[in-house]
């Protein structure tokens, strides 16, 4: 192979000081969204550096990064670690509920190892989630 390229060449008449030859793949890829989240995922994990696992998988930094923020933002939705888990809903009597509702604006109650966050029923879904995504972190 190396004969044929010097060949080819000298052939063309040309004087070329330097050839560089590029490996993997160059030029604009599509990655599917399964594949962006399972990358966003194994740099989210305890300990591992963005720029280690963007190098592992042929990114750079900053496109890795691009994606961590879509995942943050909702944009690009992150496989599940192992089973499954959902959130105990308690349905009470909606007239006590009046009564243990300080503000009487009617609330939403989230309550986590030990912490209870009261939201307006009225928030935004974008806004839930990230105070959701906070206090599963937690």
């Amino acid at each position: 192979m190396e004969q044929t390229v010097q060949h080819m060449l000298a052939s063309a008449g040309s004087h070329i000081s330097r050839l560089e030859v590029l490996e993997g793949p160059t030029g604009r890829r599509n990655w599917p969204d399964e594949v962006k989240a399972q990358i966003v995922a194994e740099s989210f994990e305890p300990g591992v550096k963005v720029s280690a696992v963007a190098r592992r998988h042929g990114l750079t930094p900053q496109h890795l990064t691009g994606w961590r923020r879509a995942a943050r933002e909702g944009r690009l939705v992150l496989p599940s670690a192992g089973e499954e888990s959902f959130a105990q809903l308690v349905v009470g009597d909606p007239r006590a509920a009046e009564h243990d509702d300080q503000c009487g604006c009617g609330a939403i109650s989230i309550e986590t190892a030990g912490i209870v966050v009261r939201v307006p029923v009225d928030i935004s879904a974008a806004r839930l989630g990230d105070i959701v995504r906070v206090l599963r972190v937690t």
